[in-house]
């Protein structure tokens, strides 16, 4: 009797597919997120996050197929926290993505949240806190998804994996109320107060003669990108941001935040010397550079442990490879018919607060009171509706499998690096410095197979261009890494396919369960109404513009007026409240300027 194809073909695919279940596995972390001590630059002790007791955090080796399950306890005590495994697209979980106050809520001290996805991608990725202003306090560690399939399998030995990251000795909540205040209305962001290699100053990799290594390298820094080299050697970039590149030769990488790289790097055939790998932050955002900052940190290659470890020369210029050249191995092409255009105008400008801000389109981001994941699956066919997501989230509806466009315009004279949460990205213009807003009747000519990443930096007055399909339903940020801007308000929030989303997901009970013991909403538009989704009467905003012709030098000179004229009627009511023979005394002490200011003091 002869067999028909499908009779033939049935039992290969049930064959097939328990090879893959049999070989994927469910890997379980129970972690602990507690406080420690540490002090990886040897200049001064401080609380870090930790997980169990310890940090640096754990380096996740995973392969790709395996399901990752993560409890997460808040043992910290005094803060809420979350966990986001960044650059992971989380198809069809994503409520598992982790920002507070978009796809979760935060966890509060003594509760547990369970993560639970699968992965189905592979590459250079890390995982860290999405609670506001909080990895840079050590809630942040690699994570690399192995892949048998990976195009540059068979060429290495071994692999390795490092981070790069900038350092602050003060903790973050602290830091963040000095930097969003009137009392630094121009907006300058704390310095970090030194460079890390693999969280440490003295990392050394173990080299063997004439072997290829796979390198991985992370940028998990909260500021600062990072130039990165290793003398006497050349790197051969195969991999961003879990994409997959035809070789690149590079003497020098350059990482925003947030950004991964992958390179072969074949060891000499022979060598009784060491050599420096050097990571130098990009000090051009830095509004004061501290006499004693050190913006680098070495590490080094060692193939003989007996010899030294040499200082790294000078170098005359920082001339990195233009990631912009990348080219995918999969030669998946230009995405040539936009659906829908999403154009953002960056700029940072001040508040009736007094403090600088950070905006898209004049609207600065600020969480709503309902996660917008949760508004999404209460709102019904309202959820297609923009207005229920609030006046101060940046929300965006997009259709499913839409071609998506965002053009970025910065009127800001910084860099800025911008990561999509739920997909990577086609980088199709990228502009020179000063070259001003985007103009899409005169821009270079787009790449045929454009680099793909998810973290893509615009230049100071610059604009990018950068396009991807939505074919992921789920509630998505797009922000600047850096923490600094990122907490002042530059965020906006792609709301993907919302109807399709009501059809597939299911919020599991515990992330409820965590919400309750948070005492936060999950049930509403953004204000948390329930009975009309267009009323946010009560939603969390922004505080109010400034009057009309106020800047940032405006507001330092009310600011200090203000204070000159507090301290002056204290002065006086205290000089006047004073026994006679101690006016003597204190007029002896401090001279007094008109204005009410102290000028000297004796």
């Amino acid at each position: 009797m002869a067999l028909s194809l499908s009779n033939f073909l049935l039992p290969l695919l049930m064959l097939l597919q328990h090879g893959l279940v049999a070989n994927a596995a469910t890997v379980t972390f129970d972690w602990n997120i507690t406080w420690v001590t540490t002090n990886p630059d040897g200049m001064a002790d401080r609380p870090t996050i930790g997980i169990n007791g310890q940090w640096p955090l754990p380096a996740l080796n995973l392969t790709k197929g395996d399901r990752v399950i993560v409890n997460a306890y808040n043992g910290l005590g005094n803060q809420s926290t979350s966990l986001h495994f960044h650059g992971m697209f989380q198809n069809g979980t994503n409520e598992m993505d982790g920002p507070v106050g978009v796809n979760q809520c935060g966890i509060p001290p003594g509760s547990t949240m369970v993560y639970n996805f699968t992965l189905d991608q592979s590459g250079t990725y890390w995982y860290h806190s999405h609670q506001r202003g909080q990895y840079p306090d050590g809630l942040r560690g690699t994570l690399v998804i192995n892949d048998p399939e990976n195009p540059y399998a068979g060429e290495f030995d071994e692999e390795v994996t490092f981070s790069l990251s900038d350092w602050y000795h003060d903790q973050m909540p602290g830091l963040m109320k000095e930097f969003i205040s009137y009392k630094n209305p121009t907006g300058a962001e704390p310095v970090p107060n030194s460079a890390l290699m693999n969280d440490t100053q003295n990392f050394t990799v173990s080299i063997e003669p004439g072997k290829t290594y796979l390198f991985h390298v992370i940028n998990y820094g909260a500021f600062a990108g990072q130039y990165f080299w290793i003398e006497d050697h050349t790197m051969e970039i195969v991999e961003v941001d879990g994409v997959f590149t035809e070789k690149a030769a590079a003497d020098m990488i350059y990482l925003t935040t947030a950004q991964r790289v992958s390179f072969l790097l074949t060891a000499k055939n022979s060598s009784s010397t060491n050599f420096a790998m050097v990571g130098s932050m990009d000090t051009d955002l830095f509004d004061t550079i501290p006499s004693t900052l050190n913006p680098n940190v070495t590490g080094w290659l060692v193939y003989d442990k007996s010899s030294d470890l040499p200082t790294p020369a000078l170098v005359d210029e920082f001339d990195p490879y233009d990631d912009f050249n990348l080219v995918p191995t999969d030669g998946m092409e230009l995405y040539e018919n936009v659906d829908y255009q999403v154009q953002l105008d960056l700029k940072m400008d001040n508040l009736g607060d007094g403090a600088n801000y950070a905006f898209f389109n004049d609207v600065s981001y600020v969480s709503p009171k309902v996660p917008t994941l949760y508004t999404v699956m209460t709102s019904g066919a309202s959820a297609s509706s923009v207005g229920i997501y609030g006046s101060n989230t940046n929300a965006f509806v997009l259709g499913k499998d839409e071609v998506i466009e965002i053009v970025l315009n910065n009127d800001d004279a910084g860099k800025h690096p911008f990561h999509l949460h739920g997909h990577n990205f086609q980088a199709v213009v990228r502009s020179d410095e000063d070259a001003g807003f985007y103009d899409a009747d005169n821009h270079t000519a787009f790449p045929a197979m454009p680099m793909r990443r998810d973290t893509f930096m615009v230049r100071p007055n610059g604009n990018f261009v950068v396009r991807f399909k939505a074919d992921n339903p789920g509630v998505w940020l797009f922000h600047c890494h850096i923490e600094w801007h990122m907490d002042s308000g530059l965020v906006a929030t792609m709301i993907e396919a919302p109807l399709e989303l009501q059809k597939t997901l299911t919020i599991p009970q515990n992330h409820f369960d965590v919400c309750k013991a948070a005492g936060v909403p999950t049930t509403g538009n953004a204000a948390g109404n329930t009975e009309d989704l267009l009323d946010l009467s009560g939603e969390n905003k922004s505080p109010a513009p400034l009057p009309a012709g106020f800047t940032a030098r405006g507001i330092v000179a009310l600011v200090f007026s203000c204070v000159s004229a507090f301290l002056g009627m204290a002065v006086i009511s205290w000089y006047g409240a004073a026994p006679l023979r101690s006016k003597t005394v204190i007029a002896a002490k401090r001279r007094i300027s008109q204005a009410g200011v102290v000028v000297e003091d004796k």
